[in-house]
This record gives C-alpha cells, sequence and structure tokens, in this order.
C-alpha cells in the first residue's frame, strides 16, 4: 500500500467477508487480492489490461513493487487499520506499468476479509483520463456571456455579484447594485415579490425554480415583459446559509405566445355564440373589455350589417367609409369616451389613414396618442376633446375582413391601464378580430340566406285567405324556430266554382328553406288540381302520384346530406264546403282528423277515413261528407299543435284542442292565435299551422233553379225566366250578358248533350250561371272560321263572364260561368 494525494481517507462500501479471491469483478475496472503483509494474491485481466503485467509475474510478489514512487509505510499502515475496522478506502495512486510508464489510478480499498485464514484487501482501480482544466478567465467569461441573468446576494438580501445578463435586464449600472437590495434598485411593484420569495427560501432552504412573474424595468420602462427566476441557498462547508442564488431568463416571447393562445381560446367560447352580426359584434367589444382595453367599438360596413350579396367585392369610396357603430364597451359605465352611439353612422378611421386601409391596410398601432396633433385637432375635433377628457393614451386599430370580404373596423384603445400598446399586443388584437371577423360573416351570411328563406315561404304561403260569403277564414302560422320562420307546414283557403270553397292544410317532413321549397310545390299542384273541380279523394290520388314521381327525381341522400328534406311522407288534408247544401266532403292523407264545433257548442273529430301519407303509392282515400250547420265551427291542424313536447300524447291534444276552440266569445281572427297560445306556451319541436273557418249558408232567396225541355223553343222561355228573377235580385245591369250566356249553354246542352237539364242561378259574391246535363263529353273553345255558321257559343261566354268552366259529377258534368257584380 502506498500513500493517496488527497491526503486523507475516503468513503468506500464494504464488501461481504470471506469473498474468495478472484470472484469479485467491478465493472471494468482491474482488480487485485492483496494480503495484509502486502503480498499480491490475486490477479485479474483488467488488471493486466491496465498495468501490462501477466498474473505470473505479480502473484506471489509485493504490491510495493508496483507502486511509481517510494512506498509511504505511515499512510500504507493507516489505510489498513481503516479498511480493517470495515470502512473501505479511496484515492489516488500512480503506478508503474511493465513498459516503464507512471498511470494515475482511481483506487479502492474494500474493508478487510478472511481468505484461506489469511487477512486480504480487495483493491480496484481505474486509470484517469485526461480532463479539459478550465481556467478563472474562461468560467468568468460564461458567467458574464450567459443568455441567463445571475446573482448572488447575502442573507441580508444584498448584491454580492451579478453578471453582465442581469445588469442589462434591469437596466441598473452594477455598481449601484451593489450592496443594495432588489427593493431599492427595481420598481417596486416588481421587488416586493421577489423579496418575500428570497426570504422565504432562506428561511425553509427549499430552493424555487421557474417561478413567472411580469414586470417592466428601467431598462425598457414603457414595455412589460415576463420572466423566469429561480432561487435557492448557497451553504459553506459546515451547511450554514451564507447567502442566496438567483438565476433569471427573459420568456417574454414565450408569456405573449401562450397568452395569446388562452386569449384566442377564451375568445372562441365568448364570440360567435348567435347568428346575429349586431351580438356578436357586441360579444367581440364585451370580451375585450377590460381584459385588452379599456375602451372597444366596433363598426361594421352598411352590406355587413344588411346582409350583403354573395360575392359582393369589397369597393371602397374615396372619401371616409360609409359605416355604422354596431357596438362599443367601456370600463366606464355607459361608454361617456364614444363621440357616436350604436346605430349612428360613422366614418372613422385612425388619422392619417382613409378608406383604402380597411381594404390592404394591416393593424395601426398608435402606442401614444397626442390629441394636440394636427391629424386629431383637425381631422378629429371632437374625439380629440374627449381623448383629452377620459385619458386615452394608446391605441389599435384592426380592419375586420373574412373570406376576402371587408366587414368593418375594430379599434381597442387605453385610459385607465397606464401600459400603453406595443408591439406584442398587436398579435392578440389581429386575433380578436380574425375570430370576431369569421363569425359577423357568417352572421351576414345567415342574415341573407335566412331572408331569402322568409322572402321565397312568404311567397309560397297566401298572403290573404277568401272563404268568399261562404266561410269566415283565420289562420295562425308558426315555426318550429321561432327565429327562423321557415317551415314546411302549410295551408290554404281555394275558392271553387259554385261558390264553393276548398280547404287544404298540410305538413312536409323537415323544416327549413328546403321543407319551405318543397311544401310550395305540393301547395302549387293542390291549387291546380283543386282548379279541375276534382273529388277529395280523387285529388289526395293524383297529388300522391305526383308525390312518387317527385321522389323518383331526388337524389340519393348521403352521409353528406344528413337532413335533407324528402317529399316523401308529406300529409295532406282536403275539404270542399258547399254553401248550398251545407255539406263538406273530406278526405285525408296520413293527415289529423279536422275539428267540428256546431253552434250549440258541441265539439266532434269526424271518423274521417284515414289515408296513407302521400309519396307511398298503391293504396285509396276514401272521402267523407258531412252535414254543417250554419254557424258551425271547422277546424284544419297540423300534428305539431296537438303532440306537445313528447309527441306521444295526441289523445290528451286533442282533447285539450277541443276545450280550446270551444269558445264562441271570441271573433275568428282572435280565437286562432288564442287557440295556438293556450296549447302551445312555450317553444315547440315542430312546426304547427291552424285554419278555422266559420260556415254560412246560401239563403234560399238567393238560389233559383230550372229544369229545361230538350227543345229549341226552351230557350226563349228559359231567357224570360232569368230576366225575371234579375229583376228581383235588382241584378238588370246583368241581364244582357246574363242572358246571352244561358242562351249559349242552354243551346249548347240541348243540341249536344243528353237530358235531363237543368238551370241553375246563384247570387253570392259574384252571379254564377250553371248550367247540368246527363253527358261526359267536354266543352272544348275554339275560333271559328268566318265562314262558319256555329261554334262561337263558348267564345262569347268566355268573353262575358269573368271565369268559366266544367266540374264533373256522379250524374254527369256541370257547365258554369261566374260574373262579378255590378
Amino acid at each position: 500500500m502506498s500513500s493517496a494525494d488527497d491526503g486523507s481517507p475516503g468513503e468506500a462500501g464494504p464488501l461481504p467477508s470471506g469473498a474468495p479471491p478472484g470472484a469479485v469483478r467491478v465493472g471494468d475496472e482491474a482488480a487485485a487480492v492483496i494480503a495484509g503483509d502486502g503480498t499480491v494474491i490475486g490477479w485479474t485481466r483488467g488488471a493486466e489490461a491496465l498495468l501490462g503485467y501477466p498474473a505470473a509475474e505479480v502473484t506471489g510478489r509485493s504490491a510495493g513493487l508496483l507502486l511509481a514512487g517510494s512506498p509511504d509505510p505511515r499512510r500504507t499502515a493507516a489505510v489498513a487499520a481503516r479498511c480493517r475496522t470495515g470502512a473501505g478506502w479511496s484515492g489516488r495512486i500512480a503506478l508503474r506499468t511493465s513498459q516503464g510508464r507512471s498511470a494515475d489510478v482511481d483506487v479502492r480499498v474494500s474493508a478487510s476479509f478472511q481468505v484461506a485464514g489469511r487477512e486480504a484487501f480487495l483493491v480496484s482501480g481505474r486509470e484517469l483520463t485526461p480532463h479539459w482544466t478550465m481556467e478563472g478567465a474562461v468560467l468568468d467569461d460564461f458567467l458574464a456571456r450567459s443568455p441567463v441573468g445571475m446573482a448572488v446576494l447575502d442573507p441580508e438580501l444584498r448584491y454580492l455579484w451579478l453578471n453582465d445578463t442581469l445588469e442589462r435586464f434591469g437596466g441598473v449600472p452594477r455598481e449601484q447594485r451593489l450592496g443594495r437590495r432588489p427593493g431599492d434598485v427595481l420598481p417596486g411593484a416588481l421587488a416586493a415579490p421577489l423579496e418575500r420569495l428570497m426570504r422565504q427560501v432562506l428561511a425553509t432552504g427549499v430552493p424555487i425554480t421557474d417561478y413567472e412573474y411580469l414586470g417592466w424595468s428601467w431598462a425598457d420602462p414603457h414595455r412589460r415583459r415576463a420572466y423566469a427566476g429561480s432561487f435557492f441557498p448557497l451553504a459553506d462547508a459546515r451547511d450554514d446559509r451564507i447567502g442566496l442564488g438567483y438565476m433569471v431568463l427573459d420568456v417574454t416571447d414565450r408569456w405573449n405566445a401562450r397568452r395569446l393562445l388562452a386569449l384566442v381560446n377564451e375568445a372562441g367560447a365568448s364570440i360567435g355564440s348567435t347568428l346575429d352580426v349586431q351580438r356578436t359584434a357586441q360579444e367581440l367589444a364585451d370580451f375585450a373589455v377590460p381584459r385588452f382595453a379599456d375602451f372597444v367599438f366596433v363598426d361594421l360596413l352598411e352590406p355587413a350589417i344588411g346582409g350583403g350579396r354573395r360575392g359582393e367585392p369589397p369597393v371602397m369610396p374615396e372619401g371616409p367609409p360609409s359605416m355604422r357603430r354596431a357596438a362599443m364597451s367601456s370600463v366606464r359605465e355607459g361608454c361617456p369616451e364614444a363621440v357616436v352611439r350604436i346605430g349612428e353612422s360613422v366614418g372613422f378611421v385612425p388619422p392619417p389613414h382613409d378608406a383604402r386601409f380597411l381594404v390592404s391596410g394591416d393593424p395601426v398601432l398608435l402606442p401614444v396618442l397626442d390629441p394636440d396633433s394636427h391629424a386629431w385637432t383637425v381631422d378629429q375635433p371632437a374625439r380629440a376633446a374627449r381623448i383629452r377628457e377620459f385619458g386615452l393614451h394608446s391605441l389599435i386599430s384592426v380592419p375586420m375582413r373574412a373570406r376576402d370580404t371587408v366587414l368593418g373596423l375594430t379599434t381597442f384603445m387605453r385610459s385607465r391601464n397606464p401600459v400603453p400598446f406595443d408591439e406584442d399586443d398587436v398579435a392578440p388584437a389581429r386575433e380578436l378580430v380574425a375570430r370576431a371577423a369569421v363569425c359577423v360573416d357568417n352572421a351576414r351570411r345567415y342574415t341573407r340566406e335566412h331572408t331569402a328563406a322568409l322572402v321565397l315561404q312568404q311567397s309560397l304561403l297566401p298572403h290573404t285567405l277568401r272563404g268568399g260569403t261562404a266561410l269566415d277564414v283565420a289562420s295562425s302560422y308558426l315555426p318550429a324556430d321561432a327565429k327562423d320562420g321557415v317551415g314546411g307546414d302549410w295551408f290554404d283557403v281555394i275558392p271553387l266554382s259554385g261558390a264553393r270553397v276548398g280547404l287544404v292544410i298540410g305538413d312536409v317532413v323537415g323544416h327549413g328553406i328546403s321543407a319551405a321549397a318543397t311544401m310550395g310545390r305540393l301547395r302549387t299542384a293542390v291549387q291546380t288540381l283543386a282548379d279541375m273541380d276534382l273529388a277529395p279523394d280523387e285529388l289526395l290520388a293524383r297529388l300522391d302520384d305526383l308525390v312518387l314521381r317527385l321522389s323518383e327525381e331526388e337524389p340519393v341522400r348521403g352521409a353528406a346530406e344528413p337532413d335533407r328534406t324528402t317529399v316523401v311522407g308529406a300529409t295532406c288534408l282536403y275539404a270542399v264546403y258547399d254553401p248550398v247544401s251545407r255539406c263538406c266532403t273530406l278526405a285525408r292523407a296520413g293527415h289529423p282528423p279536422p275539428v267540428v264545433v256546431t253552434p250549440d257548442g258541441v265539439v266532434s273529430f269526424p271518423e274521417l277515413p284515414s289515408g296513407p301519407p302521400l309519396g307511398l303509392g298503391g293504396l285509396p282515400f276514401e272521402s267523407l261528407e258531412i252535414e254543417l250547420p250554419e254557424g258551425s265551427l271547422l277546424g284544419l291542424y297540423t300534428d305539431g299543435l296537438i303532440e306537445g313536447p313528447d309527441k306521444s300524447d295526441m289523445e290528451g291534444g286533442m282533447a285539450r284542442l277541443a276545450q280550446a276552440v270551444s269558445r264562441h266569445d271570441l271573433p275568428l281572427d282572435e280565437l286562432c292565435p288564442a287557440v295556438v297560445k293556450e296549447l302551445l306556451p312555450v317553444p315547440q319541436p315542430d312546426d304547427i299551422a291552424l285554419l278555422l273557418a266559420r260556415t254560412h249558408g246560401l239563403s234560399p232567396d238567393r238560389l233559383a233553379s230550372w229544369d229545361v225541355p230538350l227543345e229549341p223553343a226552351a230557350v226563349g222561355e228559359i231567357r224570360g225566366k232569368v230576366a225575371r228573377q234579375l229583376e228581383a235580385w235588382e241584378l238588370a245591369d246583368l241581364s244582357m250578358t246574363t242572358e246571352l250566356i244561358v242562351s249559349e249553354l242552354v243551346t249548347n246542352a240541348i243540341r249536344y248533350a243528353s237530358g235531363p237539364v237543368r238551370l241553375r242561378l246563384l247570387f253570392q259574391s259574384a252571379l254564377i250561371c250553371e248550367v247540368s246535363d246527363a253527358s261526359n263529353t267536354s266543352p272544348r273553345l275554339r275560333h271559328a272560321r268566318t265562314t262558319d255558321e256555329g261554334g262561337r257559343g263558348l267564345f262569347l261566354v268566355a268573353q262575358l263572364a269573368r271565369r268559366w268552366g266544367t266540374r264533373y259529377t256522379t250524374r254527369g258534368k256541370i257547365i258554369w260561368a261566374e260574373q262579378p257584380l255590378p
């Protein structure tokens, strides 16, 4: 054994007593077993590789021969004594290799153990590799150039040392810091929390790492910075706390990026909650105050507020832009800073810019507002006065653009917040406005499409309901979404020949503009079929055929169109009321039955045969004829009125409807909305339509009829009877035209049809002349040649009457002509 260059024994873990020689291998290190008298009794391949001696040359010889210098018996004895206590030893020893070279070896000696009754020690070692040594100048340069600010403070928190980076961060020269506390040289709002944390670290000994804080420094007093600081205690050899280490890193860019991300994410949940342009603009202003600014106003171009046209290019005028104040918000109640109120016209752009700035300009940053400058005092005198009065000192104006469409301008201003806007604030302002601009543009497009849908539906639904003298009618329509105003329910009142009136109500599957368009197609088809004077069951059969054809034209519904409205499954109810007989003929296609209230208050739902919904095909429709006394109430409705929110209590809904329509104390135009309000006090999940009609009968003195003999001489006699009847009705002004119409129609019936022939006059809202016969041949209007002796009868009728036509009955046909009353 020899002495170590560290001068004292170290610490090493003991090996178990009795370990055999050669049985221990420590990683890749060289190892040997040395007896208590210094003789080598074990030699490993690692030792041979390290020093170059084979085992045969070393084993049994003194270990002292391996030392590069002279042995130190005292130190060797001290090491052996320590190892005999079980503690072990480590140190550095210079050994001689087989080539005569000196090698510095890091040696560890284990606690002593017994081998075959002899005391032994396990000695392991590894040659020390050369290390790069750092001079003091290099270390000083590293500390000075490090991007991390560093400082050492004493227990009283006085600066003892700091590097150049920290000096640059704080903007306070080193000589003014040394010997002083942070509170003496840094802004108070920044120094107070730092000193509190430093004292905590000194008191507890627990370091604090990566503590982020905001502040400003004397180096850049107009810009807020973000820092990440670490504090750790410094201790001497006796573990007494002798000071504090402080490291700080400027993380402003990281903090700004994180703030921007958080601000945009939060804005996404607060801006654009509705498809209303002005509401979205107000949400932007409310969100930014006071998070980002003290006063915010949003000015939108007139086309943006009104919806605009699709693809409208952003054309800007040469002068001030024509905008309207859509929203504003302030930390002061009532926004007293504003020159323009919400809804008023405004042409503000930050000076010295003009309207072209909205199209091609980037956000404008004015860190300091000078109300006394020429740009404000001359061009914006009213705003200059408000800037002075309320201390508005900084501004950012961001044009609002989305999808290549100019929408307006958003302006952020600060007054109570003393920190002016800087370049780091432009990105958050731009992102806020960009997100809001997309929402405003969505709302603008929705408003435009919604307006188009409303115009479409309003053009499809009847503007006025004309029941003539046969019916008093009233209606109510309520879409599922009152804000949408577009649905698939529809109704109509159709004047028919012979003073009759057709009532129709239907329900198209779905909502929105597609359902409204489908509804319009069905309503037009019903009007056309009703004009042919078809019976209700036959009309529904023809309508069913039409729906089948339309459904074949529909494209296959795919995943991209899950909500597409289909015409198949639509329901319909058609009724024809005749005021002469006071009978009503009804048929339905999958629609709820009508409700009838008699004059004495009895409410019933006629057991009308339930036909299939439209579009199924192959199933018949049946009609039912009921008599309605004078003053009866007939109600047609869609299922949304009686289903309720759960769509299951149909019987209960019909009972509630029966009770609601049985009130006789209300006029019809008041009863209809009252019924809807009573049955649906809250918004409902389905469209509803209600059509109410109160019946009137035709007075017998307004009806005249005669049987006509099948002989030409009867024409003159009939004309005389018609003239006398018109005299009695005080319609002598119509005698000439009526006699001509009767003469032509009766003559055609006698000449071309088969008996019996009957003439009927009806005096209602118009004068109606009807001639019936037993023939099914259809009369045809034609232009007679100048040489023809006949063929002009129906042409004369068409010229003299307001309208004319033919309807077929079970006993033949009726040709009718209608004249307006004088």
